[in-house]
């Protein structure tokens, strides 16, 4: 019987398998695109909704049930790792595409999936819970000031036009509105829970979906980047490699548990590709490289969290026996 836990376990495969598929039909059905490209921003608005709707977004005074988990969480996601992509940026290809799309996707942590890795490690999935609407909100707010200081401000003007606006009111603003709107009519009420409950089994289902649609639209462009993603995966790699370090080193500054450990692993190794994806397919055609950045880093992201379920409960945060 499917489950959705069964679901989430299997999501990398799943995630692979639309990659390939898409690939395959963008190479031989080309003209088809229009199509495929049109149905892609519906899904993704979709997505990212159920997406928010998991995020206790009218609960965020969780997130101070440990002040300790929040300072540390806080400071490796938004003041300690902005350091660590700054550093791996200037070792990426000098084309500013490529490196707009490391630093969208690398300086914003996940509010979804490390949830579920969380869980799936034994980590404290409370503190993870309560932390995301904290995590989404900075973000939200931070991103702009990182490209400012890491791009210029002459880049950020030029990226800020209307289709940005428009991705960015459209797919995460409104998005982000509906799901709040949603939580507080559900409330505490026991039949309306079911609403949310059902909520929860489509992000997978549906970021396979577009995955499929990237894939399939951007075929041409995605083959044409492989010269540079061989370039890109020691980088993101690294990243993975770093957070996992980072937060042992914080889980002993701020004296956390090993669960809470697990948490702070799992937050600062994953990142939010798919809420700032559609910011990068609004770009103009000088960037059509960053949506393909952005999905790759996810692909080697999901890779790298199979390894961090190991990693991170045998290595970094065992459990005393």
């Amino acid at each position: 019987m499917l489950t959705r836990q069964s679901l989430e376990q299997f999501q990398v495969i799943i995630y692979l398998a639309a990659l390939a598929c898409g690939l395959v039909i963008g190479a031989l059905f080309s003209h088809g695109a229009p199509l495929l490209d049109a149905l892609l921003w519906p899904v993704l608005g979709v997505l990212l909704y159920a997406t928010f709707a998991q995020i206790p977004l009218t609960h965020s005074r969780q997130a101070f049930i440990n002040r300790h988990f929040l300072v540390a969480a806080i400071v490796g996601n938004f003041i300690l790792l902005p350091f660590v992509v700054w550093g791996l940026m200037l070792l990426a290809p000098a084309d500013p595409a490529i490196r707009l799309g490391m630093l969208l996707v690398l300086l914003v942590p996940c509010t979804d999936w490390f949830i579920t890795f969380t869980h799936l490690s034994g980590g404290d999935t409370r503190q993870a819970i309560a932390f995301t609407p904290i995590s989404l909100l900075l973000q939200i707010v931070l991103l702009p000031v990182y490209l400012w200081v890491f791009l210029g401000a002459e880049l950020v003007v030029t990226l800020a036009q209307d289709d940005m606006l428009i991705a960015f009111v459209s797919l995460i603003l409104l998005p982000l509105l509906a799901a709040y709107l949603t939580e507080k009519w559900v409330g505490s009420n026991k039949e309306r829970r079911g609403l949310l409950d059902g909520l929860a089994w489509l992000p997978v289902p549906l970021l396979a979906i577009v995955i499929f649609l990237v894939a399939a639209t951007q075929a041409s462009i995605i083959v044409g980047a492989t010269s540079f993603l061989g370039w890109l995966l020691p980088l993101f790699v690294a990243f993975l490699f770093g957070a996992g370090i980072m937060s042992r080193v914080l889980t002993h500054w701020f004296a956390l548990t090993q669960s809470q450990g697990r948490a702070l692993a799992f937050s600062l190794g994953t990142r939010n590709s798919f809420v700032v994806l559609p910011l990068a397919l609004a770009l103009p055609h000088p960037f059509d490289w960053v949506a393909v950045v952005i999905v790759f880093q996810s692909l080697v992201e999901l890779l790298g969290m199979v390894v961090f379920l190991w990693w991170v409960p045998k290595r970094l945060f065992p459990l005393a026996p």
